[in-house]
């Protein structure tokens, strides 16, 4: 009796093993695309953020385009010779400056995509493909 214990002990071993380790290697996957989900997402909320700070750059350089506009002109046609209006184009060409880099930040930081665990489903396609491989001995 003892000699058909040991290959089914072995066997039940074995399996017991496998059946840990393609645990382990489960948990490990969810952890992967956890982990590229939310560096995604990150990315993504700061994309947001940047884009809100970009509206609001431009909102006020919109705001103080109008205004030196406005004083440009009354300067032109009532020619008083007030310089008030350069300080005006002064902080429009800042916010407008500032409106411009926020925006091209956002689009970098929003070209990331989708938040979709690319890396983790290629290692699981990776580990399905083996697990599913035949051994060369079985044609």
């Amino acid at each position: 009796m003892p000699a058909e214990n040991g290959p089914s002990e072995h066997l039940a071993r074995t399996v017991t093993e496998v059946s840990e380790r393609m645990r382990v290697l489960v948990r490990e996957e969810i952890e992967l695309a956890k982990a590229e989900t939310t560096q995604k997402i990150s990315s993504i909320a700061r994309g947001a953020v940047a884009v809100a700070a970009g509206a609001v750059f431009g909102v006020f350089a919109v705001v103080i385009g109008l205004i030196t506009l406005a004083w440009g002109l009354d300067a032109i046609i009532t020619s008083s010779g007030g310089s008030i209006w350069v300080g005006f184009l002064i902080v429009f060409a800042v916010l407008l400056a500032g409106a411009i880099g926020s925006f091209l930040f956002a689009w970098r930081k929003l070209r990331v995509g989708a938040p979709k665990p690319v890396m983790a489903i290629d290692e699981a396609k990776k580990i399905r493909a083996t697990v599913t491989a035949k051994p060369e001995g079985d044609t």
